[in-house]
């Protein structure tokens, strides 16, 4: 991560730092399990082992808590949820959702005045360095040793050590007539996955969107999705790239392109809009020859 420029001609104190992470990062990837994942190790490598001196928590439920002394201790995720563990057997659950955003300033600088009625929570260290939280959702403050009481109905991550693939082709396999999609975007069943993921892997194993999951090689699936978000979140400039191909523009088979020839056969690649308030009904692109199977719902 790259540092605001210092010495002569150093910025005003309200330049914009850089984000550690925000809805899209630097390499263009959207927040899914592992760009929070990724998320997870830049805040350690910039907070764990470090003390709170102040805390601003801007949430009507924690508008009067204080965080001061508290140490963190680091960061995990499940799915697309991250855990800020705290000294004092406590930790503050946040989602990013699609537009939240980490930043980390140095000492003096705060953030533009654009962004600070945004600003949810903040955070200054022993450093001197001070947190910020933008946009951020779903903000609680629950004890470490019940964190399931904010993640403990989502599904088995890929990228947590207790991952069990066996639960989540169970879970997956219990959608019964649900289409591919939507059974793959609720995260009870799989966690992690977002609609670029999705996406991705109907093509990957060459069926409709809409195929019911009973009749999907969900096993396949299920090795597939895990061994994609590992890559993904560990292996360098490897973010969200399921061609093989780091070419800007090469990067998918399918997400994002619409209208433009199918990588794999050269039929034009189609496209179904979302359904707004319906979290079953993303956005969905799809090739239809490739991909054979039941049409999109009307």
């Amino acid at each position: 991560m790259r540092s605001p420029p210092t010495g002569p001609g150093s910025p005003s104190p309200a330049d914009p730092p850089e984000p550690v992470v925000g809805a899209h990062t630097d390499d263009g990837a959207v927040p899914e399990g592992d760009t929070v994942y990724r998320l997870a190790r830049r805040l350690d490598r910039r907070l764990a082992g470090h003390t709170v001196v102040r805390s601003d928590l801007r949430h009507p439920r924690l508008a009067t808590r204080d965080l001061a002394g508290c140490s963190v201790l680091g960061h995990v995720t499940h799915g697309k949820h991250l855990l800020t563990r705290l000294s004092g057997d406590l930790t503050l659950h946040s989602h990013l959702r699609m537009d939240g955003e980490w930043s980390v300033t140095r000492p003096g600088r705060r953030l533009p005045p654009m962004l600070m009625p945004h600003v949810r929570l903040v955070l200054t260290l022993d450093t001197k360095e001070t947190v910020w939280g933008v946009r951020l959702h779903d903000l609680a403050l629950v004890r470490t040793s019940a964190e399931h009481e904010v993640v403990g109905h989502l599904g088995p991550d890929p990228l947590r050590d207790d991952y069990d693939p066996g639960e989540a082709v169970r879970r997956l396999y219990a959608g019964g007539d649900l289409p591919l999609v939507a059974a793959l975007l609720d995260q009870r069943r799989l966690c992690g996955l977002g609609n670029l993921w999705v996406n991705e892997l109907a093509f990957l194993v060459g069926t409709s969107p809409w195929t019911p999951v009973r009749d999907v090689d969900v096993e396949r699936l299920v090795h597939r999705a895990a061994t994609m978000l590992r890559r993904s979140a560990h292996g360098p400039g490897r973010m969200q790239v399921t061609t093989g191909s780091t070419r800007p523009g090469e990067e998918h088979w399918v997400s994002g392109r619409a209208g433009r020839p199918c990588r794999r056969c050269g039929t034009v690649v189609r496209v179904v809009a979302e359904i707004p308030g319906d979290a079953a009904r993303r956005r969905t692109w799809w090739c239809p020859v490739c991909q054979p199977g039941p049409p999109p719902p009307p």
